[in-house]
């Protein structure tokens, strides 16, 4: 019976692991598509990094974390932070922009 308790927290930790690196790797990947579609003089205009700047983080970030770095790696949680900035600020305020709330 002692031998089956660190068995099942590997098993525990995988299952952890592979959950977290799916989320990074769908969370960078949405950040990327959208940035890839949006027009680029739109990020000018609300005041963030350029378009390209966006497309290359992002980029490098999700081939980083699908090379075997995984999401707990330096190079994954950079992707993940940069992936949620760009979704919770840059595409609200890209999205604003095209509806005619934002900046006038």
């Amino acid at each position: 019976m002692a031998i089956a308790a660190p068995i099942f927290v590997f098993d525990v930790v995988s299952v952890i692991n592979l959950v977290l690196l799916v989320f990074a790797l769908i969370v960078q990947g949405v950040a990327l598509v959208h940035a890839i579609t949006q027009r680029g003089d739109g990020f000018a205009t609300i005041g963030t990094l350029p378009k390209g700047g966006w497309v290359a983080i992002l980029a490098v970030c999700l081939a980083l974390t699908l090379l075997g770095f995984g999401a707990l790696s330096i190079f994954g949680l950079i992707g993940i932070a940069a992936g949620l900035i760009y979704l919770l600020d840059v595409r609200v305020g890209l999205r604003d922009l095209h509806d005619g709330k934002g900046f006038s």
